[in-house]
């Protein structure tokens, strides 16, 4: 059995030095919602000394709220999202070249996620931005979301993402942050989250329990138990003989 385990990287968070050890791909801020060249080069340069696999992590351009209210049609345009995510994209893919190093996959953040997994029409922007700038990157996207249709018809490879310190929602969403209970904030309930969808492809719900795919599991770099819950379900998924590595 193998699953890759992801972290959301270069938002500018002091722990990220210490969950690279733990992980196998890293999704790193462009600068729209956190980071910039300075700090994509030190996060790529982790990336590298732990070989862990290099992604974007693009994202709506408001760094005022963290890419997490959805500003589409209010204040940004389809034209001017588009433009955003070429330039996120080659703003990441330039440090990657100074250092001698090719972009493994891209993964929409925040609210541009959110809302790609249920508007075709911005699920196939970013399929069709990613593909147009390199299509040999795959796509990260929310396991049975529009996303992946998205990838397919765009002849990018898709990885199903699923969280470990989310909850869902019985039609296979994340419950919303804005929510009580959207965040796993105790490690043995993540790491129980984390096992059964790995092993079983099964989430428990609000409303009952739901089959998911599971291919790659997120770790948020910015929660507050980040740290622990990357240690743990790193050890965790060892010893139920878990190989953990990015999709090829």
């Amino acid at each position: 059995m193998r699953v890759d385990l992801n972290c959301d990287m270069g938002e500018g968070i002091e722990t990220d030095a210490a969950i690279f050890p733990f992980i196998s791909s890293a999704n790193i801020a462009c600068g729209a919602h956190a980071g910039d060249a300075d700090i994509m080069r030190r996060t790529v340069e982790l990336a590298l000394r732990h070989g862990v696999a290099i992604g974007a992590h693009p994202s709506y351009p408001d760094r005022a709220r963290f890419g997490r209210v959805d500003i589409l049609g209010e204040g940004l345009s389809i034209s001017q999202l588009e433009d955003s995510l070429y330039e996120q994209l080659r703003v990441l893919d330039e440090v990657c070249r100074g250092l001698g190093v090719h972009m493994h996959h891209v993964k929409p953040h925040g609210a541009l996620y959110n809302r790609a997994a249920k508007d075709a029409a911005v699920s196939e922007l970013i399929a069709r931005a990613v593909a147009d700038f390199d299509g040999s990157l795959l796509l990260y996207g929310l396991s049975g979301s529009l996303m992946e249709p998205a990838a397919v018809a765009g002849g990018l490879g898709f990885v199903s993402e699923v969280f470990a310190d989310r909850t869902y929602r019985f039609d296979g969403s994340l419950t919303p942050r804005t929510e009580p209970g959207a965040l796993i904030t105790d490690g043995a309930a993540a790491v129980a989250q984390v096992l059964r969808l790995v092993g079983e492809g099964r989430v428990v719900t609000a409303g009952g329990e739901i089959a998911i795919k599971a291919e790659t599991v997120c770790l948020h770099g910015d929660g507050a138990h980040a740290v622990e819950f990357a240690e743990l379900i790193h050890g965790a998924l060892l010893r139920e003989g878990v190989n953990i590595a990015a999709p090829i």
